[in-house]
């Protein structure tokens, strides 16, 4: 049904280029018509002859009729243009029906009745729908095309509007698919009461209390307590703004020196050049993150020629060459050997394992620590194009034409990749912030998380700070921002035209165990963050857990906007973080350079490994740049000397050193001649 709407908004769109000039044109006709109507009146004159000065009659009647062609219904949108894909539809829908059993609360039960309905309608082969046939699911945006002239109900959009709406409430959790793991019932994903009530009196792994008075008190003293102090220095903080009710943010400057920019092109100029093949090999042998590549079925890691052949499985992977051309560039290697590793040892596990040991490796590192502690980290999207059809392929008018998907990666502030995901493109990142967060592998301890304006929702706030972490996205526009308080926003004169709301803290108080049983059931591994946000955030499951959870992260929201407002060193943290993140998408892009940077892949867990095994490279170029820094930099500091307060300005996310493409051999004595070619391939 997605689709289907996405061509619907497509066709609309074509038709306003299409027919924009024919529009045009017939304003100014009937523009001209109108202005001699008018002049024949204040001159007493017959407007039909006026009229026939300007266009004759036959052409008019021609022009309006090409009018009505034209037309669009007065409040159209282009639910009206799917009817033409109500066949396409129909290939699928009656299987969907036959083939699934669904549940529902009772707030969604009209669309199952509404199913019912059309299931009956495909098994008597009627066409006609029932005029007793359920309405109350339908809403305001397809009522005025559910009836025809005569008063009938429209069975192509009765169907595409109970199809639609299945789809919104499968998303959001009031319809279930029976044996679904994805879409079952709400309850189901988390863990039971018992078990909760059970976890509450041993402990539980939270950052806040259990009891919701406690909690309700900690948060209203910390709201206030910001909000106070934000307005008595309203007037006075750096880079701020606030008259007339409005906020104005400064830009930051560039905090690079030219001096860091001097050392870092000093230091890369010594490091040696080296071919990629070599580099793997080099930092598998320091950290031995080839181990982890464990045999699915023998269970043994691997050996000889086995990490020769694990290295170019995982480089052709990565760099999207392919196995195919990766076989023909490598001597001694087979297209059948690199499959096999790909198959057996390159799975999930394995993959975040080898990540998660060159992560810890890269942590251990002196020259590490000067870009920071690995306790604060960024995540940014990448988008990749999808060559191939695939159900993970979405199309996103932002990114141009074309379809794809997202690899959305997590960076710690040490620039090591220490998380990887394929997400839908039209996903909102937020969403997934949490995954990267819990379930990582590596021995990083996150305190703090830096986002962009698409990494955060109300709820994210909420989720994030029950789960310990510190949430700081870089809001786009942050005037728009709205900030929230307990009590009566005229207890702060200053600030008063900023605060747009109050935070409902009867509605957390009510709801507040439940929010914490959704907390603990994803921190426990339950259920994974994306997928409970996603039910949450959908637009119909508006339910009093979802809101408290969201009045949670207004105060959370509030409290984080006036610490980024109050403190220019925090606003630099989040840039320098989200850089990390926004330069390892150049190497990566780089380094992605097969098949023009494309997903060949349909399936979504294949492309999921091409994104991992893409990641590891990135690791393992950054931990051979920091090894070789450090040794420059050693040179550096027993020859000329160095400020190593730059050094934090150094990033080991160079690879102009680095060989991608390999190496190619020109044999001149292996000529032929038009009479003596190579033999052709048997068929």
């Amino acid at each position: 049904m997605m689709n289907l709407q996405l061509k619907g908004r497509k066709q609309q769109e074509e038709l306003h280029k299409r027919n924009g000039k024919s529009l045009n044109e017939k304003i100014l006709h009937y523009a001209d018509l109108g202005m001699a109507l008018i002049k024949a009146k204040e001159e007493n004159v017959d407007p039909f002859i006026v009229l026939e000065t300007i266009m004759p009659w036959d052409k008019f009647v021609a022009s309006v009729e090409e009018a009505k062609q034209l037309s669009r219904p007065m409040s159209y949108d282009y639910l009206d243009l799917l009817e033409s894909r109500y066949n396409y539809l129909r290939k699928y829908t009656p299987t969907l029906l036959k083939s699934l059993k669904f549940q529902s609360t009772n707030y969604a039960r009209y669309v199952l009745e509404a199913l019912e309905t059309i299931h009956e309608l495909n098994e008597s082969g009627k066409r006609k729908v029932p005029n007793g046939a359920p309405l109350s699911f339908v809403t305001n945006r397809w009522r005025k095309y559910i009836h025809d002239e005569d008063g009938n109900i429209n069975r192509h959009f009765y169907e595409l509007a109970a199809f639609t709406e299945l789809r919104n409430y499968v998303r959001s959790g009031d319809i279930s698919i029976v044996g679904s793991r994805q879409h079952k019932d709400f309850d189901e994903y988390l863990i039971s009461i018992n078990e909760w009530n059970h976890s509450k009196e041993n402990g539980i792994r939270l950052a806040v209390s259990t009891h919701a008075d406690e909690y309700v008190a900690e948060r209203t003293k910390t709201l206030l307590e910001r909000i106070a102090t934000f307005s008595k220095n309203a007037n006075s903080l750096e880079g701020v703004d606030i008259s007339g009710g409005t906020l104005h943010l400064q830009r930051l400057d560039k905090d690079t020196p030219q001096t860091a920019k001097q050392l870092s092109s000093k230091l890369y100029h010594m490091l040696p050049r080296i071919k990629l093949t070599d580099l793997l090999i080099e930092v598998a042998h320091w950290t031995g993150f080839e181990q982890q590549f464990i045999h699915a079925s023998t269970n043994k890691p691997p050996k000889g020629e086995e990490i020769i052949i694990s290295l170019a499985s995982l480089m052709a992977m990565g760099t999207n060459v392919g196995l195919t051309k990766m076989a023909e560039a490598t001597p001694g290697i087979s297209y059948h050997q690199l499959a096999n590793v790909s198959q057996w040892r390159m799975y999930d596990d394995a993959l975040n394992r080898a990540q998660a040991v060159l992560v810890n490796f890269q942590q251990k590192l002196p020259l590490a620590s000067y870009w920071g502690d690995g306790t604060t980290s960024s995540s940014d999207g990448m988008r990749v194009q999808i060559g191939v059809s695939s159900l993970h392929a979405s199309s996103n008018p932002h990114y141009g034409t074309g379809k794809g998907a997202t690899i959305y990666r997590f960076v710690s502030d040490q620039f090591s990749s220490f998380y990887t995901k394929v997400i839908n493109t039209n996903a909102r990142d937020a969403v997934h912030v949490i995954d990267g967060l819990l379930h990582h592998e590596s021995d990083l301890m996150i305190e703090e998380h830096y986002t962009d304006t698409a990494g955060y929702t109300d709820q994210v706030f909420g989720l994030t700070h029950l789960l310990g972490f510190r949430f700081a996205p870089r809001l786009r526009d942050i005037s728009s921002s709205k900030l929230y308080t307990i009590g009566s926003p005229k207890d702060f004169l200053n600030i008063e035209g900023l605060i747009r709301g109050q935070v409902n803290m009867k509605l957390i108080y009510e709801n507040y165990d439940d929010v914490l049983r959704i907390a603990h059931s994803i921190r426990e591994g339950k259920v994974s963050g994306s997928l409970i946000m996603g039910k949450l955030g959908s637009y119909t499951r508006q339910n009093k857990v979802a809101k408290a959870l969201r009045e949670m992260g207004r105060i959370e929201k509030t409290i984080f906007i006036l610490d980024y407002l109050s403190n220019k060193n925090l606003r630099r943290k989040v840039q320098r973080g989200l850089n990390k993140g926004e330069a390892m998408n150049s190497l990566a892009r780089a380094i992605f350079f097969g098949k023009h940077g494309e997903f060949r892949e349909r399936a979504l867990q294949d492309q999921l490994q091409r994104a991992s095994t893409l990641s590891i490279l990135i690791n393992a170029i950054i931990i051979w740049n920091t090894v070789y820094l450090s040794q420059a930099v050693e040179v550096l500091k027993n020859t000329e000397g160095l400020d190593e307060e730059l050094l934090k300005h150094v990033s080991p996310l160079g690879w102009e050193h680095i060989n991608f493409l390999g190496e190619y051999r020109f044999n001149s004595r292996n000529t032929t001649t038009l009479d003596t070619l190579r033999p052709l391939q048997q068929i």
